[in-house]
């Protein structure tokens, strides 16, 4: 199967279960998935073609300037196709393709449209004497989704940590901050703390959740 160079191309690309060795050219990467006609990295192409674009390294004539053999270029046009149906299957839009949709020939469109009828019956897909699962293909993409979600969910909740901290040390003094978060969190309080919490940050807090103060502040600010 694929040397180290194309693992590690694999990997940047977001195909699980593989470790990266070094970082690779993106286009060298599938330029090298095409030339291999491994199924299994072929199922994984749209994969890998979402995410290049995602990283926008995603560029057809530079993958086409490396496959020497007519061949090749015919897998590679496959898999372009295979991928575009992959992705009307999900309602996905991307640049290259729909720019790429405009200029097949009717042949081709058809050949899109019965690739992706037989994405969504779980048929198998025929490819230059290969066989693409349907459903492992399907699975890859959904994958990759999943994750892409979850870590787009963790970043923005990262964010949003990171602006309630700032919005915190606007108000609070680092210890205030500290008695905030503690009663927050229903952790108990020292006497002395809960004597200071009542004392000073309490004050702050009403006045925070003050409807009419938080209403004027935004007025103020123009938002």
């Amino acid at each position: 199967m694929a040397d180290k160079k194309l693992l590690a191309g694999l990997a940047k690309l977001g195909v699980p279960l593989f470790e990266p060795y070094e970082a690779p050219n993106v286009n060298e990467t599938l330029a090298s998935v095409v030339k291999s006609y491994d199924m299994r990295l072929w199922e994984g192409f749209p994969v890998m073609v979402a995410k290049a674009g995602e990283i926008h390294a995603f560029e057809p004539e530079q993958i086409e300037r490396r496959l020497k053999k007519q061949e090749h270029r015919k897998a590679f046009e496959g898999l372009m196709l295979f991928s575009g149906a992959l992705f009307s299957l999900y309602h996905l839009s991307f640049s290259w393709w729909n720019t790429l949709k405009k200029t097949l020939s009717l042949e081709k469109k058809a050949l899109v449209r019965d690739c992706k009828t037989a994405l969504a019956g779980n048929q198998t897909i025929f490819l230059h004497d290969g066989e693409i699962d349907s459903e492992r293909a399907k699975g890859l993409f959904e994958l990759y989704y999943e994750e892409k979600a979850e870590k787009d969910r963790r970043q923005k909740a990262r964010l949003e940590e990171l602006s309630i901290e700032y919005a915190l040390a606007q108000i609070f003094s680092p210890k205030q901050k500290e008695l905030f978060k503690k009663k927050l969190e229903g952790l108990p309080l020292t006497k002395t703390e809960q004597e200071y919490f009542s004392r000073t940050v309490k004050k702050k807090v009403l006045a925070l959740a003050n409807a009419d103060l938080h209403a004027l502040s935004k007025k103020l600010l123009g938002i």
